[in-house]
């Protein structure tokens, strides 16, 4: 249940709507509480505060923020078609996240409120002396983190949308994701240690993308069940009637159609996928931003060598478990989980880029210098996997690039990778 909580308010979080509403409720509540403080010392103690300067305030917070807070949505709304149009329409998610953003917006829409809302109880007799007086400094505060608000604003909606920040945030993201399953491998449970068709396969009626498995909920009744659940799929693997989710090793033949749905309510499947349970994910959103800028119609090869260097940075973050040598925790021992494959890693990220920019000399240089900085770092595994996909990628090159000159260039990077 923790974990279901946990998953669906980070979800809710991201809405745009949710951090203004949140806001809202809390301005209603200030202006509405000021009225307590009528019953306290503080009558005998505070000044008294004309009403006419206090319902000019009022009046001028809520004639400016609804103006403000258009304003805001706005250049959001441009913000996030750029994003769109620039970058990749995965993207679009992380920049309606953005915080600044969405603290913005929150804080003008719920100014607002507040003037509305304390203008109304101010004119008909709410509050008294010290009602007065604790409603003049709640205003003087809302002014306050409104100017505050607005100056951090106008820095961040100058970035909001541009190709480099969205770039640095579906990096963040995914850095930290990285981390996340660094921490917690396999989602905290077993490594597969028999064949992974084993068991009574456990299907599901939903179309789409697994978003999140709750593994606390599917332990519990794996333990209820005594059965082991071999996962066949992982956040961010496409799902259809047809495709098992999971297979179940249990001492029975079978097990009853209520059981098996007990089981499948623990993947949370959607439309689409999702950056936050997903790694792979985010090397696929840099993938495609970097096909888009390598377009005849683009032609930015810049980009293509940035996403390349965001791709050193986190597979230097993502390998050094291999060589860390530290043994994780198996938290869920009734649950055996798929590893993430660094062949699959190695294809979301460049094939992509190889396949596009293989006719420019740029890229494909900066590619195998990446290719020589994730070498010097991986194990034995990985190391065979990189020698691969360099000498893939300098073959896509050799067909698409003509002249003499830049193949020797490019031959020379290559020489790093002879043993």
């Amino acid at each position: 249940m923790r974990q279901n909580i946990i998953f669906y308010l980070s979800r809710l979080s991201d809405k745009l709507y949710f951090k203004p509403l949140v806001f809202c409720l809390f301005s209603i509540g200030g202006a509405l509480i000021a009225h307590l403080a009528d019953d306290t010392f503080l009558t005998d103690i505070v000044p008294d505060i004309q009403k006419d300067s206090l319902d000019d305030l009022l009046s001028t917070l809520a004639n400016s923020m609804l103006v403000i807070a258009i304003f805001a949505v706005g250049s959001m709304l441009s913000a996030f078609a750029a994003a769109s149009a620039t970058a990749t329409p995965r993207s679009f998610k992380l920049v309606v996240a953005d915080d600044v953003s969405q603290n913005a917006l929150s804080i003008y829409i719920g100014s607002f409120i507040f003037s509305i809302v304390a203008s109304v109880a101010f004119k008909n007799g709410y509050y008294g002396k010290a009602g007065y007086f604790v409603l003049f400094v709640l205003t003087l505060t809302v002014f306050l983190l409104v100017i505050v608000t607005f100056l951090r604003w106008v820095q961040r909606i100058s970035k909001l949308g541009r190709l480099g920040y969205t770039i640095k945030k579906i990096e963040d993201v995914t850095a930290k994701i990285f981390e996340k399953r660094i921490k917690a491998p396999r989602l905290g449970g077993s490594p597969i240690i028999d064949r992974v068709d084993k068991g009574i396969p456990l299907y599901s009626e939903e179309i789409g993308y697994i978003q999140y498995v709750n593994m606390e909920n599917l332990q519990v009744w794996a333990e209820q069940l005594k059965v082991i659940v071999t996962l066949t799929c992982m956040p961010g693997s496409f799902i259809s009637p047809d495709k098992t989710l999971a297979f179940i090793v249990s001492g029975k033949k079978d097990i009853s159609f209520k059981e098996k749905e007990k089981l499948s309510k623990a993947f949370i499947i959607g439309r689409n996928r999702s950056f936050y349970n997903d790694p792979r994910f985010g090397l696929i959103a840099l993938s495609e931003i970097a096909s888009r800028a390598l377009s005849p119609g683009i032609n930015d090869p810049g980009t293509a060598v940035a996403i390349i260097n965001s791709y050193v940075r986190l597979f230097a973050l993502w390998f050094k478990k291999d060589i860390s040598g530290n043994i994780p925790k198996v938290k869920y021992t009734r649950i055996e989980v798929p590893d993430i494959q660094p062949a699959d890693l190695f294809e979301d990220a460049f094939r992509p880029i190889a396949r596009d920019g293989a006719s420019n000399i740029e890229v494909m240089i900066r590619m195998q210098k990446a290719f020589t900085s994730i070498y010097s770092f991986t194990s034995d595994e990985v190391k065979e996997i990189t020698l691969m996909n360099a000498r893939h990628a300098f073959e896509r090159a050799e067909i698409a690039i003509d002249y003499k000159v830049d193949l020797d260039d490019l031959k020379k990077e290559r020489l790093h990778f002879k043993s």
